[in-house]
């Protein structure tokens, strides 16, 4: 899409910002940094999804891992996670956080896999918040959610603008913009005047 392109459709959601729920997989949307070379800014991010859902504090969702470190008694959020999470919610995000478990594996240096999914609580979310919004948009390329996307298409006429790297966006999600439940993907590259942090350094 060119600037152009995209300040059109911009404005095509103007009138739906009232009814939209805007969900951040933020673990997912940070590991495109491998492909686009630069990483989404946290408030450049939340400069855009302002223009989707304004107003609506609890329909601007953004999910990401509170990291405790390998210690599973540990009250101490890792300085990185906290960051995170901190400046989330400074720029207007309802944050939806879940421990990240850390798995043992030798192969792996520091000797510990980490793992925090968020999918269920996603899924749960869109369910349970259904009456407040007639439109989804989703930062995430993960296959796994289309699924709720699609029932919630099909079962309650919600439609779906997905938001995702192109090298990251999963196989169903192209499925179901052909069958319906995705009214549109839309590639976070076109939007890198947008979203990149730093962008003028």
């Amino acid at each position: 899409m060119t600037r152009d392109e995209i300040n059109v459709f911009l404005e095509s959601l103007h009138n739906l910002r009232d009814r939209t729920i805007v969900i951040v997989d933020f673990g997912n949307v940070d590991k495109w940094k491998e492909s686009l070379g630069w990483s989404v800014g946290i408030q450049e991010l939340a400069r855009l999804v302002k223009y989707f859902a304004q107003g609506k504090k609890f329909l601007r969702r953004f999910y990401y891992g509170a990291d405790y470190g390998p210690d599973e008694r540990s009250q101490n959020l890792t300085n990185w996670s906290r960051a995170i999470l901190d400046r989330a919610d400074m720029n207007g995000f309802t944050v939806i956080r879940k421990r990240v478990k850390y798995i043992r594996d030798q192969a792996r240096e520091g000797g510990f896999d980490k793992k925090c999914d968020l999918d269920v609580e996603i899924t749960i979310d869109l369910i349970k918040e259904k009456e407040n919004y007639d439109t989804i948009i989703l930062f995430s390329g993960d296959g796994d959610l289309i699924t709720a996307t699609s029932f919630l298409y099909d079962a309650y006429q919600k439609k779906c603008f997905v938001f995702g790297a192109r090298n990251h966006i999963g196989r169903e999600v192209y499925d179901a913009q052909e069958l319906g439940g995705v009214e549109k993907i839309l590639y976070t590259e076109d939007f890198e005047y947008r979203l990149r942090m730093n962008r003028f350094r």
